[in-house]
């Protein structure tokens, strides 16, 4: 069995040396443009390939983050950054974006691709899609169970998995926030996350912090999840400091290798910072009031500059993890030498040798022995090396100056670590120019409506597609049919422990004649290709340029909705044939959570009736939509962008999306349901025209 990897959050160069020296197996860290963590100190190309030489020598591996959603107008500096990865040589690109994901394999095709957290892969069939997409790891959604990640494990043999195993917890399902965005225009989807969520919102008569959980921490589980096959443990946190780098790391490491963590570790690493402790509520699938938590005075003033201080002295002496095998040469009338050997992160054997100047001379008093020799080719304490096997081949009789010895120490070694890096090839990086991008022709303007039950008004008849749940009745169809609807089945965005019945109702969905489904995550696409069902992409899947409308084309899409987040004016110069469309009526979700903030003030299932709200500090109501597997958080106002659809050129159709209305049943013509948006002063218009940063 392979020993879990331990993967550390790296924020700056300072939190690389943390990490390493306290026993990470491999970092991850950013570029200074594209990072989900835009917040943290970053790396310009310079200062990462000298974190990769850094890390290269000492065994560690490096993964950076390219994992946001990109424009058109950015793909060309994407393209940059990417070829500064592979240059840099890192061991795999994090990635988000479907684009960045098709230009990094033109670029430089063997350069690793991990699926991003942010891709919100939850179940089985979204990380075998992700391993077609030519993905060797998958980082999963943090909200899985551990009997979640078994199965996925056992159903996906052949690919890496990545879990979260330390850090903070976002309330929603990673890539599937919109809320900071929505309020303030700072995308959490491009690394300028607000944090609305650890502001104060109340649900109930409970005044307090509905969508704030406590940092996740399972880190006692490690040898668990190594039994299970998981790949990799990693930390969360590239905007904390090095001294929480170095805490999590050690944690980890003892939590490995030993099967605890000492008392010592467990308080540093509790104190340097928490909110009001930890939970394992997701892995142990205890989700509920427990898991909430928010930062409090208690949890700031415990992290003390002496507790931070204790921290960096355990990590200031370089950690001696290279292991290496040399043979000392010494005879009379030649010069002596030192060969070295080891080997590099891929497990090759590396080898170096040097010869000194000075020649050994027959000895007048004191010969050289053997002890001397070890004990002085051994100092090597101010290097990451450390000398495990020492042959020693010495001639009778011989003088030689310990400064010699010492001399052919130091040279030895920095031959080795250049042969170290030298010895890690470079990737072959191919010539590919991003086509001058030109912009789509729509062919006619069609209209689809997304509806959350089958009552549904005769006026939407004349939508070219009407979605509804893909568990609604059998007779609701049929009467639906019967009316002239033109139905498709919406396949849930959160898939968590129900794939199964979701192939279920596919099966009985395909045999009442509905051939077309909304796929709003990776793993509903899987499973509408898998029954040869026509696939419209939603929302969630986050698309937002040219080369991610490219990728859908290729896995078949019939059409697909753009981002939430992408402006009218980018939606109108996005290239590629696909048809695609936008959201322009609905209370859009800001948040796709799986703990429902109900439980924020002990609210049961049985309690709520799927009809409670939440409220902010400012008293607007956020109303949720739950359907019994995860929640949605909609937004305080309804999406209007009607009347501006007709003026925009290059979008096939636009969609309705219904989820808490109650006069969805009453309407009676479109023209009449338009109008009445348009009467109406309490809307918005999303991020259609103001975007995103």
């Amino acid at each position: 069995m392979n020993k879990i990897e331990i993967l550390a959050p790296c924020g700056s160069f300072d939190s690389v040396i943390a990490a390493v020296r306290s026993g990470a197996d491999a970092v991850y860290l950013g570029a200074k443009s594209f990072s989900a963590r835009a917040g943290a100190e970053n790396f310009s190309f310079e200062e990462l390939k000298e974190a990769v030489d850094y890390c290269h020598l000492r065994g560690v591996r490096v993964h950076q983050t390219v994992n946001t959603v990109v424009f058109d107008d950015e793909l060309e500096d994407a393209k940059e950054v990417i070829l500064s990865a592979a240059r840099a040589k890192v061991d795999a690109l994090i990635v988000q974006n479907l684009g960045v994901a098709y230009l990094a394999k033109k670029l430089a095709p063997s350069l690793a691709l991990h699926a991003s957290t942010q891709l919100s892969i939850h179940s089985p069939s979204g990380v075998k899609l992700m391993k077609e997409l030519g993905f060797s790891r998958v980082v999963l959604a943090r909200e899985l169970s551990r009997a979640e990640i078994q199965e996925i494990r056992e159903s996906c043999p052949d690919i890496e998995l990545e879990v979260f195993v330390h850090g903070a917890l976002c309330m929603s399902v990673s890539g599937q926030c919109y809320f900071s965005a929505v309020i303030g225009s700072r995308s959490g989807n491009r690394g300028r996350c607000a944090q609305t969520c650890r502001l104060p919102f109340s649900v109930g008569n409970k005044k307090g912090y509905a969508l704030s959980l406590k940092d996740n921490s399972v880190i006692d589980e490690l040898r668990d999840m190594q039994e299970l096959g998981v790949t990799s443990a990693k930390i969360e946190g590239r905007l904390k400091r090095p001294e929480y780098v170095s805490a999590a790391v050690r944690a980890c490491v003892q939590s490995r290798d030993n099967g605890f963590v000492d008392d010592e570790t467990r308080n540093q690493l509790e104190s340097v910072f928490s909110r009001t402790g930890f939970t394992d509520g997701y892995y142990k699938s205890r989700r509920g009031y427990e898991m909430f938590g928010y930062r409090r005075k208690d949890d700031v003033t415990v992290a003390t500059e002496k507790l931070f201080s204790k921290i960096r002295n355990s990590y200031k002496s370089e950690a001696q993890r290279v292991h290496i095998t040399a043979e000392f040469s010494a005879f009379e009338g030649i010069s002596p030498s030192l060969s070295l050997s080891c080997n590099n992160i891929n497990g090759e054997k590396v080898t170096s040798e040097f010869t000194s100047d000075a020649v050994c001379e027959r000895a007048l008093n004191r010969p050289l022995n053997e002890e001397t020799v070890t004990k002085q080719l051994l100092k090597t304490g101010s290097t990451p090396f450390i000398i495990d096997k020492l042959k020693i081949n010495l001639g009778e009789n011989l003088s030689l100056p310990v400064s010699v010895l010492n001399e052919l120490r130091r040279n030895a070694l920095e031959k080795l670590s250049v042969a170290i890096l030298e010895s890690i090839p470079e990737y072959e990086i191919n010539d590919f120019d991003i086509e001058k991008i030109t912009p789509h022709k729509a062919a006619k303007k069609l209209r689809y409506g997304r509806f959350t039950s089958g009552k549904i008004g005769g006026g939407f008849k004349s939508l070219d597609l009407c979605f509804v749940p893909f568990d609604i009745s059998s007779d609701e169809i049929k009467a639906l049919t019967e009316k002239g609807f033109r139905l498709g089945a919406e396949i849930p965005r959160a898939l968590f422990s129900r794939e199964d019945k979701v192939r279920k109702e596919l099966e009985r969905l395909r045999e009442l004649g509905i051939n077309d489904a909304l796929c709003n995550n990776f793993a509903a696409v899987g499973l509408a290709k898998e029954y040869g069902m026509k696939i419209h992409g939603g929302f969630g899947l986050n698309l937002t340029n040219t080369l991610d409308l490219k990728c859908a084309e290729e896995l078949g899409f019939e059409d697909t909705e753009l981002s939430l987040e992408i402006t009218a004016k980018r939606a109108e110069r996005l290239g590629a044939d696909i048809p695609r469309g936008i959201i322009t009526y609905g209370y859009l979700p800001v948040m796709l959570t799986r703990n429902c903030p109900n439980k924020s003030a002990d609210i049961s299932c049985r309690d709520c009736g799927g009809k409670e709200k939440m409220t902010d500090r400012l008293g607007k109501t956020f109303i949720f939509y739950c359907d019994g597997n995860a929640t949605e958080i909609l937004n305080t106002l309804p999406l209007d962008f009607t009347s501006e659809f007709e003026k925009t050129e290059g979008l096939d159709f636009e969609v309705f999306r219904f989820s808490v209305e109650n006069y969805v049943e009453k309407v009676e013509t479109i023209p009449d349901f338009i109008g009445g948006l348009q009467k109406s002063a309490e809307k918005t218009h999303g991020l259609y025209l103001r975007g995103v940063y």
